[in-house]
């Protein structure tokens, strides 16, 4: 939502697609490191890899017939994004209302993964956002804030990968040139993203989500006025 936004206010949609990819990839490599003692564990994390895989499963299907029926690119559109960063950030506010305390290792199974895996395909819609509505679905579960969000951040990374790929694939048909504003995006977003992973999870722990809703009723009145005024 937020590089549609952009690229849509400020008219560089000429290299978004390559900053898109940019962008995604350096998020994606930052998560795979950040989370490399789980992901590369195999013995002992195998169950949980599993339920990542079948988690990611309703994105990829859902995800996959939108964008061969372009039917994505309708939702693509400023009202769209307004709405639904106030809607989903309402919800996640009831969602954080409560003290839950289920984690990973005792409540993860198929049923609470396909749950959030659903979920995970509203962010489909720009302005849902992916982290917002799979850790909402977490505290829907009951899972403490923590475990939310390291379920979010471990079906991130499918996510980032499919739609790296499908990126990619748009790219391959176009005419580009590599350059150094795709490597200086990509470390950029690689130190943001580890950063802001590691930031986030240490803030939950103390913290309710309540910034994170303040911050999309305001963005989301910002848009309102944009796109109604």
């Amino acid at each position: 939502a937020h590089l549609i936004v952009i690229s849509t206010l400020y008219e560089f949609k000429s290299s978004s697609l390559l900053i898109d990819i940019s962008l995604h990839l350096g998020s994606l490599f930052a998560i795979i490191f950040f989370f490399r003692k789980d992901l590369f564990n195999l013995q002992s994390n195998q169950k949980l890899l599993l339920l990542i895989f079948f988690g990611s499963v309703p994105l990829v299907v859902i995800g996959y017939t939108l964008y061969v029926t372009e039917l994505i690119y309708l939702l693509r559109d400023l009202r769209v994004i307004a709405w639904t960063t106030i809607i989903f950030g309402i919800l996640l506010y009831i969602a954080d209302k409560n003290d839950f305390s289920k984690n990973i290792r005792s409540s993860l199974n198929l049923k609470t993964i396909l749950y959030i895996g659903f979920f995970q395909t509203l962010a489909l819609i720009p302005g849902v956002s992916r982290a917002g509505i799979t850790i909402t679905a977490g505290r829907i579960l009951k899972f403490n804030r923590y475990d939310s969000s390291k379920i979010s951040f471990l079906l991130s990374i499918p996510a980032l990968t499919g739609a790296s790929l499908l990126s990619l694939r748009e790219l391959s048909q176009t005419s580009f040139e590599f350059n150094y504003l795709i490597l200086i995006a990509t470390t950029l977003s690689f130190l943001f993203s580890y950063f802001t992973v590691k930031f986030f999870l240490d803030y939950i722990n103390k913290f309710s989500l309540n910034i994170f809703v303040i911050y999309r009723i305001i963005v989301g009145l910002i848009l309102f006025i944009i796109v109604y005024n």
